[in-house]
């Protein structure tokens, strides 16, 4: 028998990535509604909003356009909505059902049900009483679709809801705002209320399904499914509930007790990377340095299996120590003229050509500006690829500032600034009649387009980068004029190909990095492997010395037990890394879309670059100010 999930009280599949899990789930779907149009019956969804359950949704109207999957039997009762929200607002989740899913399939639009936000407030409560009154008149939900929130809750039932809350009214937690800022320009736009369904009218649901997606759902799904149940953490209410599944993917099932310390759910293979990672694990949870473990924690900590296979102790922490040291380097391009082993990188060729794919214009200098910085310094050629504009991510207040100084500037050099001015007065008049349901026009996006690009150049001008050396992608995928993108298309990956050609590096950076809420980073690592397996199958040969390094992001850092090169700061790297980041001032202060994470991104990199170098300290390296941190991506 086996116990790898002996410490989940919730039945868990787990699947390669959100498009295998998504589909599982449509096909779960269409199975019921198949099932129940051949009785002549109804179903009844419960659906979910958010970023979770788009690729079921997609999944769904693709079967009904080449698989003639039909909803004309299927009644639909949505989770939630903002309040108060305009229906055609961007961000309601009225207009998100209408262009996800019911403007592509033939449901009945008179069996759509979801939450109005414009219900006036006095009468909230009578709606909310007819809208459950629905669900019952309606047979019950036959399969209700989740999400889960970063502080576990469902539908938006925050911590401390009634197990057998109904529908209603509620206050927004602080921690969902600011994680749902993502959708909005900035945290002042998100409305503080929001019309849920309850804990107890989604558990009387016959069949549900939890979808959950990305590492930064790890942490609220492990709590959920393993530990005790508590209305503190409304998901894990689920473990009462007959028949639920939580469908996820890797990434999200990461800190799962078979994932996080499988040697507790049963027998392994002790493969390098597996001792280093219980070790490490281990050193962390007792405060020990790694040379001073003893095989009595190695017995205490579920480890004597290790032991038996490895030998003593000693021999095990030298192992692990050893890898970990030699991890550490201060020569991300390799140490010319030195033959070191087991060194990260290779000493030759020297110079390098290195390109770093920047997926926003500023994560080059926020996530690995040490590491940019001393590759410039040590001689190597350093091209560095900004794939997208990073217009959403400027402030309406920017535009008019930056087109005030355009005119300025053209009047004081004598140059006719009529156009200018033009231009400043439809921006103008346009911002100030801005609605949620807007996008920029493309004249302003092209405007906040510009302002990154500058901040972009200023940095590399900073750095030492030659003019030549600096690529401004563009890259199409992204240019919707909202948060929402477009999948990585082919032009996307002809441009990424065209510019890898020309630069023919022996290193490449680029960000791994998928908590970005807003999936960028994702769809832009995506266009680089890709790029990368064509170049590859069709034979160039340089792509054969070429290299492929991962940072993260502005949002985590690397497990330690899995960084393979560390790069250390000292105290004035860190402050110059600052400065470089402060080049941003776009970015300054609250900017618009930037996650569930309050900090600046100074301040997110500075404490994670310190958090990485007290880790090595704590396991008995050397203690440095700072450390930037890298996996290799082998293709």
């Amino acid at each position: 028998m086996s116990m790898v999930d002996s410490f989940e009280k919730i039945p868990v599949r787990i699947f390669d990535n959100l498009k295998s899990g998504s589909k599982f789930i449509a096909q779960e779907i269409a199975g019921i509604i198949r099932q129940k149009q051949a009785e002549g019956r109804n179903v009844v969804l419960g659906m979910a909003t958010g970023s979770s359950p788009k690729t079921v949704y997609a999944e769904l109207v693709r079967m009904h356009r080449e698989e003639g999957l039909s909803f004309r039997n299927v009644i639909t009762f949505n989770l939630d909505e903002y309040y108060p929200i305009d229906k055609d607002a961007l961000q309601s989740y009225n207009r998100y059902m209408k262009e996800h899913l019911f403007n592509h399939v033939d449901i009945d639009p008179a069996n759509i049900n979801i939450p109005n936000g414009e219900w006036p407030k006095e009468e909230i409560k009578k709606y909310c009483a007819e809208y459950e009154a629905k669900i019952e008149a309606a047979g019950g939900i036959d399969v209700q679709i989740l999400g889960i929130g970063n502080n576990g809750h469902i539908g938006f039932n925050e911590p401390g809801s009634s197990r057998f809350s109904r529908t209603r009214l509620i206050t927004l937690d602080n921690s969902t705002r600011i994680a749902n800022s993502s959708e909005f320009a900035n945290i002042s736009e998100v409305p503080r209320l929001a019309i849920t369904m309850g804990i107890d009218t989604i558990m009387k649901a016959r069949k549900i399904y939890l979808m959950a997606w990305g590492p930064m759902k790890a942490p609220v799904l492990q709590k959920a499914v393993e530990e005790h149940v508590t209305e503190q953490i409304p998901a894990s209410l689920l473990q009462q509930h007959n028949d639920t599944v939580f469908v996820v993917d890797e990434l999200a099932a990461s800190e799962l007790t078979r994932f996080k310390s499988p040697w507790l759910t049963g027998d392994i293979e002790w493969t390098p990377i597996m001792i280093r990672k219980a070790v490490v694990t281990m050193a962390l949870k007792l405060g020990k340095p790694v040379l001073a473990l003893t095989n009595s924690d190695y017995s205490d900590s579920g480890l004597g299996d290790l032991l038996v296979e490895k030998g003593d102790a000693y021999e095990i922490n030298l192992q692990v120590f050893y890898q970990l040291r030699d991890s550490i380097t201060g020569w991300p391009g390799g140490k010319p003229n030195a033959v070191i082993p087991n060194h990260p990188e290779r000493s030759e060729p020297y110079p390098k050509r290195c390109i770093i794919f920047s997926p926003h214009p500023d994560d080059d200098i926020i996530s690995m500006g040490g590491t940019f910085m001393r590759l410039h310094d040590q001689g190597h050629d350093v091209h560095v690829a900004y794939q997208v504009s990073g217009n959403i991510a400027v402030t309406d207040e920017f535009v008019t500032r930056f087109i005030d100084f355009a005119v300025g500037f053209e009047e004081i050099s004598g140059i006719d600034s009529s156009k200018s001015k033009e231009i400043l007065a439809n921006a103008r008049e346009f911002l100030a009649n801005k609605k949620t349901s807007d996008k920029d026009t493309a004249e302003i996006r092209a405007i906040k387009g510009l302002i990154r690009r500058c901040e972009a150049r200023a940095t590399c001008r900073y750095v030492g980068i030659k003019e030549d050396n600096i690529h401004f992608q563009n890259l199409p995928f992204y240019e919707t004029g909202a948060v929402e993108k477009k999948p990585m298309g082919e032009e996307d990956v002809l441009l990424t190909m065209e510019l890898l050609r020309k630069v023919k590096p022996h290193q490449v950076y680029c960000a791994g990095d998928l908590a970005d809420p807003h999936g960028t980073h994702k769809v832009c690592l995506d266009i680089v492997f890709e790029s990368l397996r064509r170049i590859k199958a069709e034979g160039d040969e340089w792509v054969k010395d070429c290299w492929v390094w991962l940072y993260k992001g502005a949002w985590q850092e690397w497990n330690i037990e899995e960084i393979e090169m560390a790069i250390p700061m000292s105290p004035d790297q860190v402050m110059k890394k600052r400065f470089g980041i402060f080049i941003h001032q776009s970015q300054k202060d609250m900017v618009p879309f930037q996650g569930a994470d309050s900090r600046e991104f100074w301040q997110r990199a500075e404490d994670r670059n310190a958090n990485t170098a007290q880790l090595y300290a704590k396991l008995g390296l050397t203690q440095y100010a700072a450390m930037e941190a890298f996996v290799r991506w082998h293709y």
